[in-house]
């Protein structure tokens, strides 16, 4: 191979932009760099220099030439990977047997219209005249580049209408996944599509919702942003910036690019740059000292080694972002070794002018440069699979028959030595597969990209990012980035008027609700605890035996019963006596018996409702109350008999006995009616109260029918107005002891109880239902023992010598139960 048309100044010291006033490289863009003749001719456009001149634009002479200068090793090692591919298919025997591959390859100095003349010049084959028209066929049969996504557009604005394929090794703008507007493209890197998601997700993965962004202003820069943008707002991240610079804007617009990112609150910074614009964003932002940040960066840089160098340590160190797989390209770095005047700075060669004359005694293992840097072999294997892809379309084409060299490259499918597999879906895209790379220092102080993860498109189930164990050493290194603090718990985010949804206020949530970014009910018998963050079960609450109020109404209830059962043993012991004869003793016994039951009957209603006792609890009220009302009612009514009767003794004791039977039987058995109906119609049945008060649930039985509830209390309530009413009537009886007094009283008492019951009991909450309903009926029971028997024991205990038939019946006066009796 030759170079033509170039004078060198070899500096193999200078990086990128350092030193560039002393060590560039020129040369002319309208010539070839490298060429070689062969039976089949490859183009290639590389980015060999970074930096290229504005001429003067004349319409009266000829354009002056483009001069490009700061050359950079990367891209010339791209250049020599593609002859060294080519010479690898040459000394094959299997793929293009007998047939021998030339190349040409240009300069694109990383712009649009060296890229322009680049592929007029591979096309036409001919240097620039004025009186030669361009010959009728292209002298390549496909070209290999350009490295840019803008140059390459430009450069298949004019291939693509003579369909030259253009196969790039880094272009990557998802607009060239086109097929429409470019049927002859194809790529060995993946499409941006992917890898702005992919940043996204890794954005999203590490917490980050609050991202400043910097891209290039062009096809690369936009379209890629744009992607990562949409993506990033579906992964609920904001972006705070957006800035744009390009390479050969006024330093006032790259200045103004660096203060916008200095003066964010964003943590991290996702810069989709080329490296010319990275270049030139470094230095801004070492001049002025733009550290702390998180950079997340495309493929384009993110592999850069000459980025990875002490001068710029203090912002990149910690780097993250997804480049192509590295791999090993076997016997490239011996073929760049060859190249020794570019890497150690001297030459044998007297033409050239050189910093120094070469002695002989110059190691070039002693030499770091990123010409012969085959550690990170990335974008290079790109290039190597881009000419094995023409060389096998061609090979195909010339074993099937006349076709295309399109047609051919759209079906190729092979395997590389290295065990890669080469082909292209209908887009003529590869298969997206990244590694996450982490910038980390070593044990010697020297910046390495550290693969820490992967993301690949093509799995059966999606998109997917996988983290590795180095991860960790990341995770504890990652700076947090957000516009608000995640709300505590308890309180749920609100939107800021003219805010990213990113940026928001907490406001607490109201009782009943939990938080994570927004307040929500919990379930009908769940509460929210303390502090916001969960649903618990609601507090069941009931009248329980083991709280203060329900214990004290059992100690009542109990008390109540023992009362009425002492009682009955001192009537018992003195049944003998006219005290206890007056009284009728058998509807005494009777009577007890039933207030001892009415007393008990609270027990029935403390406690967890059940079925059962829900069921019991009311029916076993309504039951015990009427018969003890029906016996108060017999003994009312044989005293109004008795005085009321004008026939002998006898004949009225054999009347009111049985009357009296039948009263206490008819009563009580029209209540049980009653209570049978109400159960087997509607019966009373637990069930969880939640509407009357929203943090517990109170648990109570349901009356099931209201009717039957009411109508079993409002015969209670009828049998007590009857037996007040007699008993009223019955109050002037001439007695010693007038029993009917006693009864009127305690009836009084009975009926007062109960109709301060009613608004009670309808507007008492919760457990206090069944408290004042415990209370009613012990209030009206205790109210009948006392009126009825307190003046009874009264006399049988503490007066006995009234305990005489004489004493009870007066002087003149006959009683009116002795008559019947």
């Amino acid at each position: 191979c030759t170079f033509i048309s170039y004078t060198y100044v070899l500096c193999p010291h200078c990086h990128a932009v350092e030193d560039s006033a002393n060590c560039e490289m020129l040369g002319s863009t309208e010539f070839p760099v490298l060429s070689k003749e062969g039976d089949i001719t490859i183009g290639g456009v590389f980015s060999i220099h970074s930096q290229i001149s504005k001429p003067l634009l004349s319409f009266t002479n000829d354009s002056e030439s483009l001069i490009c200068s700061r050359i950079n090793f990367r891209e010339f090692r791209f250049a020599q990977t593609m002859i060294f591919a080519i010479q690898e298919i040459n000394n094959s025997s299997s793929l293009l047997p007998n047939i021998s591959i030339g190349y040409k390859v240009y300069d694109s100095c990383g712009s649009t219209l060296p890229s322009m003349r680049a592929v007029m010049g591979l096309m036409n084959g001919q240097e620039r005249t004025l009186d030669k028209t361009c010959s009728g066929q292209s002298s390549v049969h496909a070209i290999i580049g350009a490295s840019e996504s803008s140059s390459t557009i430009a450069m298949l604005q004019i291939s693509g209408v003579f369909k030259i394929p253009v196969i790039s090794h880094f272009a990557t703008c998802a607009c060239l996944s086109n097929r429409k507007e470019y049927p002859s493209f194809f790529r060995t890197i993946p499409s941006d599509y992917y890898q702005s998601r992919a940043i996204a997700k890794l954005v999203k993965h590490f917490g980050w919702t609050w991202v400043g962004v910097v891209r290039s202003d062009n096809d690369y820069g936009n379209n890629g942003m744009e992607t990562f943008i949409a993506a990033a707002s579906h992964e609920g991240v904001c972006v705070e910036y957006s800035e744009a610079i390009s390479r050969t804007d006024p330093s006032w617009r790259v200045e103004r690019a660096v203060r916008a990112i200095h003066d964010g609150t964003a943590r991290v910074l996702v810069a989709f740059l080329a490296q010319g614009e990275m270049d030139i964003l470094l230095e801004e932002a070492l001049r002025q000292n733009l550290t702390g940040l998180q950079w997340v960066g495309s493929e384009s840089w993110i592999t850069a080694g000459h980025l990875a160098i002490e001068r710029y340590s203090g912002i990149l160190t910690g780097s993250l972002g997804f480049a192509i797989r590295k791999t090993l390209i076997t016997g490239l770095q011996e073929f760049l070794l060859k190249f020794w005047e570019a890497i150690i700075g001297c030459s044998f060669k007297s033409k050239f002018y050189v910093q120094k004359q070469c002695s002989g005694s110059e190691r070039l293992e002693d030499n770091s440069n990123p010409f012969t840097d085959v550690s990170q072999l990335r974008i290079s294997n790109n290039v190597y699979k881009a000419v094995y892809a023409v060389a096998h379309a061609m090979h195909n084409m010339l074993r099937c028959g006349p076709n295309v060299v399109v047609k051919q490259l759209q079906d190729v499918n092979f395997t590389l030595p290295s065990g890669e597999r080469v082909n292209f879906d209908v887009n003529g895209d590869p298969t997206a597969i990244y590694e996450l790379v982490n910038w980390q220092r070593n044990q010697a102080g020297d910046i390495k990209f550290v693969a820490v993860g992967s993301y690949e498109a093509s799995i059966p189930n999606g998109e997917q990012l996988i983290m590795n164990e180095q991860m960790l050493l990341v995770l504890l290194q990652m700076p947090h980035s957000v516009c608000s603090e995640s709300c505590l718990p308890g309180f749920r985010q609100a939107v800021i008027q003219d805010k990213p949804i990113c940026c928001f206020s907490c406001i607490a949530c109201a009782a009943g609700e939990i938080s994570n970014s927004k307040c929500s009910r919990c379930p009908l018998e769940f509460w929210s605890n303390e502090d916001h963050s969960q649903c618990v079960p609601k507090v069941i609450e009931f009248l329980s035996f083991v709280e203060t109020m329900g214990a004290l109404l059992t100690a009542f209830s109990l008390l109540g019963a023992s009362s009425t059962l002492l009682v009955l043993c001192v009537f018992f012991r003195f049944h003998h006596t006219p005290l206890v004869k007056a009284s009728n003793s058998e509807l005494s016994f009777l009577l007890l018996f039933s207030l001892t039951l009415c007393f008990l009957c609270p027990l029935t209603f403390i406690g967890r409702p059940t079925e059962w006792s829900c069921m019991l609890r009311h029916t076993a009220f309504g039951i015990t109350f009427a018969l003890c009302i029906s016996c108060i009612l017999a003994k009312t009514l044989a005293v109004v008999i008795a005085f009321k009767a004008k026939s002998p003794a006898n004949t009225l004791m054999q009347c009111s006995a049985p009357l009296q039977k039948i009263t206490v039987l008819s009563c009580t058995l029209l209540q049980v009616l009653v209570c049978v109906l109400w159960l087997l119609l509607a019966p009373p049945f637990p069930f969880k109260n939640t509407a009357h008060a929203t943090e517990r649930i109170i648990l109570q039985c349901n009356l099931g029918s209201p009717i039957g509830f009411w109508a079993m209390l409002g015969y209670v309530g009828l049998l007590a107005m009857l037996c007040f009413i007699l008993a009223f009537l019955a109050r002037k009886v001439p007695d010693n002891f007038n029993e009917a007094k006693f009864i009127t009283f305690s009836m009084l008492i009975f009926c007062a109880v109960w109709l301060t019951f009613i608004p009670a009991y309808v507007s008492s909450p919760g457990k206090f239902t069944v408290a004042v309903e415990i209370f009613a009926m012990l209030g009206s029971s205790f109210g009948l023992l006392c009126c009825i028997f307190a003046p009874k024991c009264y006399i049988l205990l503490l007066k006995p010598e009234r305990n005489t038939k004489k004493h009870m019946m007066g002087r003149n006066h006959v009683s009116p139960e002795s008559k019947i009796k």
